[in-house]
Formats: structure tokens, sequence, C-alpha cells
């Protein structure tokens, strides 16, 4: 059995409910056909994880406004009501940080692809957040996941074994990324699932 030290969190879809769609289905009166194709031709997951590495979000929409000038006030939509796409935290993986962190025997940090402009909106919201050792927010970085070099910058920040780190993330591709390096995953479904895990790796509550 591993000996597991360090327990490293992704935070959006782990600790804290964030989607786009808590604006868009409105805008787009419940229609999910329409509001997909947006997603999937406009404003597409690929380019707000470009943000997501520390791009500026005016530039990337007025970028993208020059592209498709017809979608011009849903496009500005996407970061000009960022933050009513902020939902509430996940409480059962909230409850699961706070018994991690009272154990003391763990280092407990956090790794999020998240821009560097709307961070500090969650980090006002979310005391959780201040609990962690340190956050490698990739904004900050000007990296993202599944890019190894921002696993590297987690790993040496805080002087991290890799064998002896567990990462849990609710994106798949992020998870096989940090296995390459030979951290061990968790991929987060639930957090009654994330107990689970953890308990395979002999970390119990």
């Amino acid at each position: 059995m591993k000996t597991i030290d360090t327990i490293i969190f992704d935070l959006g879809g782990v600790l804290i409910d964030w989607n786009p769609e808590y604006v868009y289905l409105d805008v787009f009166n419940g229609d999910r056909k329409k509001m997909q194709w947006f997603f999937d031709n406009i404003c597409t997951h690929d380019w707000n994880e470009n943000q997501d590495a520390g791009y500026p979000l005016q530039q990337a929409t007025e970028e993208r406004v020059a592209l498709f000038p017809e979608h011009e006030d849903l496009i500005r939509m996407y970061y000009g009501r960022w933050v009513e796409m902020l939902g509430d935290a996940i409480e059962g993986t909230v409850d699961i940080l706070k018994a991690l962190i009272e154990r003391k025997d763990l280092k407990v940090v956090a790794l999020t692809n998240w821009s560097h402009e709307t961070f500090p909106i969650a980090l006002d919201r979310f005391d959780f957040l201040h609990w962690f050792e340190g956050i490698i927010v990739s904004g900050e970085e000007k990296t993202r996941k599944p890019f190894k070099e921002i696993y590297d910058i987690t790993l040496n920040r805080f002087n991290i074994t890799a064998e002896n780190a567990v990462f849990i993330d609710d994106n798949l591709r992020n998870i096989n990324a940090a296995k390459a390096l030979g951290i061990n995953g968790i991929h987060f479904e639930n957090p009654n699932a994330l107990i689970n895990e953890l308990n395979a790796f002999n970390i119990n509550f």
C-alpha cells in the first residue's frame, strides 16, 4: 500500500458548481439544442480554457465578437454575466475537505483551471478556499491542465512526491495526464464515491 501524504483537489466540478447553463438556458428560453449549438460553435469549451491559461477576458471577448458579430450580445454575456454561472459549493465534498485537513497528517492543496481575473470572486465567496495550504491557479501560471508544466509547478512549489499524492478531478483527461507523471488519480463523480476511492488509498474517515 502506497503511503499517501498529499491530496490535490481540483475546484470546479469537485468543490464548486460552475455552469454557463445557469445564464444561457434562460437566455435561450429553455431551448437546450440552440444553447448547445452556441457552446459547440461560438463560446466553446476550448475557447474558455484558453482564458483559464491566462488569456485576457476582454481581448478574448473582442476577438470572438469580431469573428461572430451576429452573436455579439450572447458572446459578451459569457464573461459579462460570469458571476451568475458560479453556483454553490458542493457541500459533500467540502465536508470531505474539512475532514482531510483536520487529520493534520496530510498536505492538502488545490490545482484549478481558472482565469486569474475571475478567481478572486470565488475566493471572496467560498471560505473553504482559504483552508488549503496553497492553490495553483492556471491563469496565474499561464498554463493549464492537462499540460505537464502545471503539474510540475504543483509538485515543485509544494514539495510533493508524485507517487505519494492523490489528485482529484472531475475531468478524466486531467487525471490521465497526472497519472502519466506518476501522480495517483481519482476521477470525481460524487462525494460518496470519493470517500470510497479515498478509502482504497487507505485514507479513512
